[in-house]
């Protein structure tokens, strides 16, 4: 069988924020998998350079070393606070929004300077960016954000600077996926049926989207949301 996309990226100098774990992990495996040299910022800094979305200077300090970039991936993000509108504290607001909005708003700065035409930058957004979930409000707020960022800074670069796309996952068996779910089951089996395919997606299923946006196979591509989500945009 035919390992597709294998040394596609050859060569190319990528980094994937968020990178630790669940899908930017994937995506990690992924680009390497395709021959791409990978740098990993994540919080934690476990198997990666240290980089804190939320914090201005963190995420400069992190991109400082780099002289040019070709390939970047915003996954760094946060489930946000499950209840109503009306319950939701401001700090808790505050911090989904700093997470998944805000930390993608920096980083994406750093790397359109880093790059120029023929780069390519994927931004995670989500399904919860598409439509509305009720009790989720400043995720879907967060992640409505991050795919009209990413359609501006599309149109603002689209002659001259990196293609920049956004990947909306659907319900992707994750740790993030699994401690919302409180380790449930049932609960996860519930959700996964939900969609059209009838099960949770994988990882490894929204890295393979991203590592196609990432490479010239998608050189005409820019500004669009991928979904990956088995078929529930589509009902």
């Amino acid at each position: 069988m035919t390992d597709v996309g294998a040394g596609d990226l050859e060569g190319r100098r990528a980094v994937v924020v968020g990178g630790g774990s669940g899908i930017g992990e994937a995506v990690v495996r992924e680009l390497e998998r395709r021959g791409a040299e990978v740098t990993v910022g994540d919080v934690a800094g476990v198997g990666s350079l240290p980089c804190d979305v939320t914090d201005e200077a963190s995420v400069a300090a992190f991109f400082a070393p780099f002289d040019g970039l070709d390939i970047a991936v915003n996954c760094a993000g946060v489930s946000g606070t499950y209840g109503a509108l009306a319950d939701l504290s401001l700090d808790s607001w505050e911090r989904t929004i700093a997470v998944n909005l805000t930390g993608t708003f920096l980083c994406l700065r750093e790397e359109i300077a880093l790059m120029g035409a023929g780069g390519s930058i994927v931004n995670i957004s989500s399904g919860a960016g598409l439509r509305g979930f009720a009790n989720l409000p400043d995720y879907v707020a967060s992640k409505h954000g991050v795919i009209g960022l990413t359609r501006a800074a599309a149109l603002e670069h689209a002659r001259s600077g990196p293609r920049i796309n956004v990947v909306a996952p659907g319900s992707i068996r994750t740790p993030m996926l699994e401690a919302f779910c409180g380790g449930d089951e049932g609960a996860l089996d519930r959700m996964g049926r939900m969609s059209p395919i009838g099960r949770l997606g994988t990882p490894e299923e929204v890295a393979a989207a991203v590592g196609w946006l990432s490479s010239d196979a998608a050189s005409f591509i820019t500004g669009v949301v991928l979904s990956a989500d088995g078929g529930v945009s589509a009902a």
